[in-house]
């Protein structure tokens, strides 16, 4: 086994591209599967995945289609296919490794918590929740129990709302900037978060520690509210002011735009407990901070 040699799976993204460039230059071998002609290895070639994952130590799984979107029938299929069907390949290509990955980490969401804004949902004590995105991540993670690797630690990667060049920052600055930076909806709904270089760290941190197995929350110690968040966001910008968004009019705004209220108005208040207590030190710890070093770095 190559002991510096990663395969990651989904690595067109704004993560996917991010963990690229970060093992490469940590000094890693990076091989990748995707959709693209430059993969690797295609989603449709079982034997290419399999001689791909031969001899890495370490897979990182990051397919899935945008939640962006309304929940519509196709779309649904899209998300829910394009997360388990993908697991579910690599999942036959390691079982057919001579030499598979010491670790395979899959991602998984911190949405796979109920609605929280009365305590913290940490791995061991957190409350699984309902409705059509936490059934795409149950049924995620079960697709990654199901897989059969016998010498390959599973690990779901149960991620927050991820901060860096892309994703969610762009929509809530293009926002404050048009003066519709206030709280969204009642405005106590928590933010769960990590900066996307803690995200690329801690998979690097759980690929060190072989004692850390089973699903792991990947978010900062320090959520906010958004309230909080919506403020930092416009000091971030130097906007002085923001109108609130009533959740009402986030119904109408969602249908128009083509994407879902759940993603602002759902309390997300996910615990890293299994990484604290393994040790793990978070680079940005707060909220101010990782703002202020995406907009240092033209994110």
């Amino acid at each position: 086994m190559n002991p510096r040699t990663v395969v990651i799976a989904g690595a067109t993204g704004f993560i996917g591209s991010y963990f690229h460039r970060r093992f490469l230059e940590e000094g890693w071998k990076v091989r990748t599967v995707g959709r693209n002609a430059s993969a690797d290895a295609q989603w449709n070639d079982d034997g290419a995945i399999t001689s791909t994952l031969n001899g890495a130590a370490l897979l990182v799984n990051l397919a899935g289609r945008s939640v962006n979107c309304r929940y519509g029938r196709r779309n649904r299929r899209e998300i829910m296919d394009s997360r388990v069907l993908t697991t579910r390949t690599l999942g036959r290509a390691l079982a057919a490794c001579a030499e598979p990955p010491s670790t395979w980490i899959n991602s998984s969401t911190g949405t796979i918590y109920r609605h929280a804004d009365d305590h913290p949902q940490s791995e061991a004590s957190g409350e699984l929740g309902s409705g059509f995105s936490v059934n795409v991540a149950k049924a995620w993670e079960d697709e990654l129990e199901a897989a059969t690797a016998r010498r390959t630690r599973k690990v779901p990667l149960r991620i927050a709302i991820v901060l860096g060049a892309g994703g969610v920052m762009n929509p809530l600055r293009n926002l404050a900037r048009f003066g519709l930076g206030g709280h969204m909806g009642p405005g106590t709904q928590k933010f769960s978060w990590i900066h996307v270089e803690d995200l690329f760290r801690s998979v690097m941190f759980i690929h060190a520690k072989p004692g850390l197995v089973g699903a792991v929350n990947a978010a900062s110690p320090n959520p906010v509210d958004n309230r909080e968040l919506m403020g930092l966001v416009r000091v971030s910008l130097d906007v002085p002011f923001g109108i609130p968004t009533p959740a009402w009019l986030l119904e109408v705004g969602a249908v128009l735009i083509r994407t879902q209220t759940e993603l602002v108005l759902k309390s997300r208040w996910v615990e890293p407990r299994k990484l604290l207590d393994a040790g793990f030190v978070f680079e940005y710890p707060s909220l101010a901070g990782a703002l202020s070093a995406l907009l240092k770095d033209g994110r």
